[in-house]
């Protein structure tokens, strides 16, 4: 089983690698990689399939719950934050933004009613295999990609002949290999949840 699952995993990452390089195939020097693109779309859906597997997760896992619910939350933000020009552009502008902070409000919330077993929850899940992966996932996506994502780092190699898209493949590339390893966590994470509950 679990080499069945390491080439599935092998095959969702080269997926989602061919999936950006398809971009750059199909449009050329017209691909951006910018908001309204292939690759932001996959970061949407990624992010929406983590957070609903996370929050399947809180429900059937009792220990597991509040920290469950806690990923469920951030991803649930990630997606929102990923959704923005869409939110912007029919709901209003910083729609996102507002929603984001109704959803802290709610966690938060949530956090002081369960706050004698929040340490607990994130101990235990801390021990699980989707932890790691999960802890690799938001590192690549919120300290490498953005590291790897400042102007000044390309113009600084790039000089003159400096292009912004070439940034942009880079930056958005790595988040996705980041909300990729996020889903992946959330997924083991799921299995693991589902193997205790049969047990």
């Amino acid at each position: 089983m679990f080499l069945l699952r390491s080439f599935i995993y092998l095959l969702c990452l080269a997926g989602v690698a061919s999936l950006i390089q398809l971009e750059g195939f199909e449009l050329q020097q017209n691909a951006l990689y910018s908001e309204e693109t292939l690759t932001e779309h996959m970061q949407d859906i990624l992010t929406l399939l983590s957070s609903i597997l996370f929050f399947y997760a809180s429900r059937i896992n009792s220990q597991l719950k509040i920290a469950c619910v806690l990923l469920a939350t951030l991803t649930a933000m990630m997606f929102v934050r990923e959704f923005d020009t869409y939110l912007d552009m029919y709901v209003f502008d910083g729609a996102w933004q507002a929603i984001v902070y109704s959803i802290l409000a709610c966690i938060f919330v949530y956090l002081i009613t369960k706050r004698g077993t929040i340490f607990s929850s994130i101990q235990a899940y801390s021990q699980t295999p989707s932890y790691g992966i999960c802890l690799s996932g938001l590192v690549t996506l919120l300290a490498f990609s953005r590291m790897m994502g400042k102007g000044a780092f390309w113009h600084s190699i790039m000089g003159d002949s400096y292009v912004r898209v070439v940034k942009n493949i880079v930056e958005e590339g790595i988040e996705t290999l980041g909300y990729t390893l996020i889903l992946i966590s959330a997924f083991e994470l799921v299995l693991l949840c589902r193997k205790q509950l049969n047990n």
